[in-house]
């Protein structure tokens, strides 16, 4: 396992690409001007010890100390311990709606982006607790397996969007059994489903099924975004605006927040149904509901005793410089008689 200390630093690549650019425009420069000077079969003669591959071959040795060198700055570090943490917290799963409807705009900036920010406040608060991600639609995919890493949690989060679905609708009873397979851990007891929704469209058994996985411990909580009135769907292609979403009958949809069917599902599965248009009011209800859960004691591995490993790069680099200082750019006598890069030609 290994730490970059200071990612930063690999801007500085950029130098060298620069260097080897100028070097070959100097090239370029050097062989026009010497054409115009006098025929190259005479420079040959005139200069007879001069190397052809030997300054292509110290650019080489150059860029690849300074890139040793940059590595160096950069510190990869080398963890030389693997520990076992113990750990307490619950987990918690939360099934994202990322169907068109998310996208209507009755919340600003649109339900789907109010959406994300709540889950991902809701990751900022958590201490050792494990969580999942499920995007559903159409149908349900799981976007991130449980997991400690509340900060890959939030980057894949960050990506979700409708575009991730391959057929529209909601397909909540999928997303709810999905949900029953993230949860891999039999012995923990406290296992928390936050479906994050604006309840539209959502198939009619979802109650039977968020009754089913009450079995396996999983209580389900809705969190709704969306307003009462609604609004339209838009439509965008590479961030242009082109129009609403319209029906058969060529008229505008209008999307509602359906807050019974969400109510209902939270009911089936001993939670609770929360709205969640005010982001604060969404995170101090999960975070007091989790403050209250019991935590189960687990064990994660994780390496420690990172070391740094910036000395074995500047070696290296030293190396290649020096190599560079000592290489000239007339031909190597040993070289040229074993004739290995054509240099010297048969009579």
């Amino acid at each position: 396992m290994y730490q970059l200390e200071e990612p930063k630093y690999f801007y500085l690549f950029i130098s060298i690409a620069v260097l080897i650019v100028m070097y070959l425009l100097v090239s370029l420069w050097k062989r026009k001007k010497q054409r115009e000077f006098s025929d190259l079969d005479l420079l040959k003669k005139l200069s007879p010890e001069k190397s052809k591959f030997k300054p292509g071959l110290k650019i080489i040795m150059i860029a690849l100390g300074l890139s040793f060198l940059i590595l160096a700055l950069v510190n990869p570090k080398m963890g030389t311990q693997l520990k076992t943490v113990k750990r307490q917290g619950v987990d918690i799963v939360f099934a994202l709606d990322v169907s068109k409807s998310m996208l209507a705009e009755d919340i600003a900036p649109n339900r789907l982006e109010k959406a994300k920010q709540i889950i991902s406040k809701i990751i900022d608060k958590l201490g050792s607790d494990r969580v999942g991600i499920i995007i559903y639609a159409g149908n349900a995919y799981p976007l991130l397996p449980i997991t400690t890493d509340h900060g890959a949690a939030k980057m894949f989060l960050q990506n979700a969007s409708p575009d991730m679905v391959s057929s529209q609708g909601t397909a909540i009873n999928e997303a709810l059994k999905l949900a029953k397979t993230f949860f891999d851990d039999d012995t923990q007891t406290n296992r928390f489903l936050f479906i994050i929704s604006d309840g539209e469209d959502h198939e009619e058994n979802a109650n039977s099924i968020a009754k089913g996985i009450l079995n396996e411990g999983i209580k389900t909580y809705t969190i709704g975004v969306g307003t009462n009135k609604g609004g339209p769907i838009p439509i965008k292609r590479n961030g242009k605006f082109l129009g609403y979403k319209k029906d058969n009958k060529d008229e505008v949809v209008i999307t509602k927040l359906n807050v019974e069917t969400l109510k209902s599902i939270a009911e089936s599965g001993k939670g609770k149904y929360v709205l969640g248009n005010k982001t604060s009011n969404a995170i101090d209800y999960v975070e007091g509901l989790l403050l209250k859960a019991d935590k189960k004691e687990f064990e994660t591995k994780q390496f420690s005793d990172y070391k740094d490993q910036f000395q074995w790069f500047v070696g290296i680099g030293l190396l290649f410089l020096v190599l560079d200082v000592f290489l000239l750019n007339k031909k190597t006598k040993w070289v040229q008689n074993m004739n290995l890069f054509n240099e010297k030609k048969n009579n």
